[in-house]
C-alpha cells in the first residue's frame, strides 16, 4: 500500500505510542517521514531528535510550517479533542489515536468543533493481515450477506470496529446487552513481561451481544489482558448467508448440493532453512493472494503492518488516491457503542445507543 513518494507526518509528543510511528518511518524510510516532532519540554525534544533521528520543533506553528501531509497528536486523553480542534481549525489533517474522546459528552464536543472532513483515526484492526484477508473474501461474497460476527481478541472499541466492519453495519443505532464473569485464570504475562508466577487470579470476561437490526448481529468477548495472556487465544466467527469463516478456516456452498472448505495460508519468510529474512510475505486462499506485505524489507511485526498500511492509507487519502481509512465518524460510532457495553454492565440492562450527529451514514 505505500505510495510514490513517502508519506509525511508530524508527531506531537515525545511518549511510547509517537516512538511507535517514528520507528515505522526509520525501518520504512522509502515509505514513511517524520515532518517533525513536538514535545512540550524542550530538553526532551532534543533527545527523541537525536535517538530517534527526526526534526525537533518548538511548537505546533513550526510543525505545521513543515507542512506535513497529517498530524498525529500522541498526547493525553484529556488533550486529544483539544489538539485535534486547534489543528482542523488551522486547516491540518488530523489522524487522531484511538478513542478520540473520553466519554460520549467528548465525542459530541468533537464532532461539533471539527465535523466530517481533515479526522481520521488511528484504529488499525481491520488492517491487520489475516483480518484483512478476511475482510477481502467478505467483500468478495463468499460466504454470501455477512449476518454476524463473533469477535475474542482485543477490547471494547477495536473489537466493535472489527464487528461493525466485517457486517458493513453502518452506524444506526444498536441494542447492546453485556455482562461480566469473574474466574479464577493465571496471568503469567502482561506488558511488564513475565510475572513468574502461575497463581491463578480472579479476572473478569465480558461477553455482549450487539443487534443491529435486520438479522445482523456481533458477540463481544474479552477476558482482562487477553492481548498477552498466553493462556487465551484469539478467535474470530464471520458467519454469512452462504458460509462462515472461523478464524483461518472457510466453509461455503459452490452450488446447491456441494459444500467445500478451505484454509488462509501464511507464506513466512525466514522459517526453516528459509533465508529469505523473517516476515509474512503473504496470506492466500486456494491460490488467490488476499493479503501482500508491502513492506518486507522493514520486517515489521504483523501489528506494525498493520499500522503502517494504515498510515499509507491516510497519505493516499490526502492525495486524493484512496478513500479515507477510518473517518472520525466511524470512530465516534464504535466508541458510542463500547460505552454502552459499560453502561449495560453497570445497569445489568439492555441499552440502545442513540442517534448522534454522525449517524447518518
Amino acid at each position: 500500500m505505500a505510495t510514490s513518494a513517502p508519506v509525511r507526518f508530524g508527531l506531537i509528543g515525545t511518549g511510547w505510542r509517537s516512538a511507535f510511528f517514528a520507528r515505522l518511518a526509520r525501518q520504512a524510510p522509502d515509505a514513511f517521514e517524520v515532518a517533525g516532532v513536538v514535545s512540550r519540554r524542550p530538553e526532551r525534544a532534543a533527545e527523541v531528535a537525536q535517538a530517534w533521528g527526526v526534526p525537533s520543533c518548538a511548537g505546533v506553528d513550526e510543525l505545521v510550517a513543515t507542512g506535513p501531509e497529517f498530524v498525529i497528536p500522541c498526547v493525553p486523553w484529556s488533550e486529544m479533542g483539544p489538539t485535534t480542534a486547534d489543528l482542523v481549525g488551522r486547516g491540518v489533517a488530523v489522524l487522531a489515536e484511538t478513542p478520540p474522546a473520553a466519554d460520549l459528552a467528548g465525542l459530541r464536543e468533537l464532532w461539533a468543533a471539527v465535523g466530517a472532513g481533515l479526522v481520521q483515526v488511528a484504529e488499525q484492526y481491520l488492517f491487520m493481515p489475516a483480518h484483512a484477508a478476511r475482510l477481502a473474501l467478505t467483500r468478495q461474497g463468499v460466504i454470501g450477506q455477512v449476518t454476524s460476527v463473533q469477535v475474542s481478541s482485543t477490547h471494547l472499541y477495536h473489537a466493535v470496529s472489527m464487528i461493525r466492519g466485517f457486517l458493513d453495519a453502518g452506524r444506526a443505532p444498536v441494542r447492546v446487552h453485556a455482562q461480566s464473569f469473574s474466574a479464577p485464570l493465571a496471568n503469567p504475562l502482561s506488558p511488564s513481561g513475565w510475572s513468574g508466577s502461575a497463581e491463578p487470579e480472579p479476572l473478569t470476561t465480558t461477553l455482549a451481544t450487539l443487534d443491529f437490526g435486520d438479522g445482523r448481529m456481533g458477540l463481544y468477548d474479552f477476558t482482562d489482558n487477553q492481548w498477552w495472556n498466553p493462556l487465551r487465544t484469539r478467535r474470530i466467527v464471520i458467519r454469512g448467508s452462504l458460509g462462515e469463516i472461523v478464524d483461518d478456516h472457510l466453509v461455503r456452498l459452490v452450488d446447491p448440493t456441494t459444500a467445500v472448505e478451505s484454509h488462509l495460508v501464511r507464506r513466512q519468510a525466514g522459517v526453516d532453512l528459509n533465508l529469505e529474512g523473517l516476515g509474512l510475505q503473504h496470506l492466500s486462499l486456494d491460490g488467490e493472494v488476499l493479503y501482500r506485505n508491502t513492506y518486507p524489507d522493514a520486517r515489521f511485526s504483523e501489528d506494525d503492518l498493520a499500522v503502517a498500511d494504515l498510515l499509507a492509507a491516510t497519505g493516499a487519502w490526502r492525495r486524493d488516491e484512496g478513500p479515507p481509512p477510518y473517518p472520525l465518524a466511524e470512530a465516534c460510532a464504535d466508541h458510542q457503542i463500547s460505552l454502552a457495553i459499560g453502561e449495560s454492565i453497570r445497569t445489568g440492562q439492555a441499552v440502545t445507543t442513540t442517534t448522534e450527529s454522525w449517524s447518518a451514514r
